[in-house]
């Protein structure tokens, strides 16, 4: 059994058909997924759809992309949100400077807002950073001892930053980017120096469809099935069996997320 740690599936691709992408995962072994809130009205949307499934939960937070969003008035709506079993972590929030959808300046205001909410609420954190190291590490060392679990998730940066992050006891979340072999070939060498206590699995559906998966679908589309190519590439990178490697990160994805 699997754990999808990131699926975006409130994104408008899925509303024809969210039921039935649903049915798929769990007959691919996905027993449960984690639904990314990543602005004010998204975390609204994915506590929503968690409360319709007793497979899912969801996060709220609000993505680097719209860190506009983050003020007093929506970091209070937030907190009401995360008071809901459903809601598993604080995030998506980080910094992106791939992008750069919104100022370096905002985004890190808005990260250092929910540091402060986790800390509060003592709850995880579910975070995203893209060509940030080393000012996202930067940001959040100082709070580190007074954070419980984080989670970087996507990981697809570079050795340091992977060195660093461990030595803030993160945990390392990895999706279908490391099937891709025009751009996630560094990610087979360094996935071998992840602790496997560390070590997540993810989709983060629709985006990144796994590049190796036959056939491949007509729409591009990623979904939470997905996350069993993935496990199953992996699996073949370190040398395990897809069962062991199944076990110990869905193992990882309850003691993280707290889930029974």
């Amino acid at each position: 059994m699997l754990i999808d740690i990131g699926a975006n599936l409130t994104h408008d691709s899925f509303d024809h058909d969210r039921d039935e992408v649903l049915q798929r995962a769990t007959d691919k072994g996905v027993q449960h997924m984690v639904v990314a809130g990543a602005s004010r009205q998204g975390s609204h949307d994915a506590l929503a759809l968690a409360t319709q499934n007793a497979n899912l939960s969801c996060t709220v937070g609000i993505h680097p992309h719209h860190a506009e969003e983050t003020d007093t008035g929506v970091i209070a709506e937030l907190t009401e949100l995360a008071g809901h079993s459903k809601v598993v972590a604080i995030g998506e929030t980080g910094l992106d400077f791939f992008r750069d959808f919104s100022p370096s300046e905002q985004q890190i205001h808005s990260f250092e807002e929910h540091i402060e909410l986790a800390k509060k609420l003592k709850m995880p954190m579910f975070l995203h950073e893209r060509d940030a190291y080393p000012t996202f590490a930067e940001v959040l060392t100082p709070h580190r001892d007074e954070l419980t679990e984080i989670v970087v998730h996507c990981f697809t940066g570079e050795r340091q930053a992977l060195d660093h992050y461990l030595d803030l006891d993160c945990y390392i979340g990895i999706t279908g980017w490391i099937c891709d072999e025009r751009r996630g070939q560094h990610l087979l060498d360094l996935i071998k120096h992840i602790p496997l206590d560390r070590l997540m699995i993810e989709t983060d559906a629709p985006y990144l469809l796994p590049r190796h998966v036959r056939p491949k679908p007509k729409t591009r589309r990623n979904e939470p099935h997905y996350l069993q190519d993935i496990c199953e590439f992996i699996a073949a990178q370190l040398n395990m069996t897809y069962e062991e490697l199944a076990r110990q990160t869905t193992h990882n994805a309850k003691r993280f997320f707290r889930l029974q």
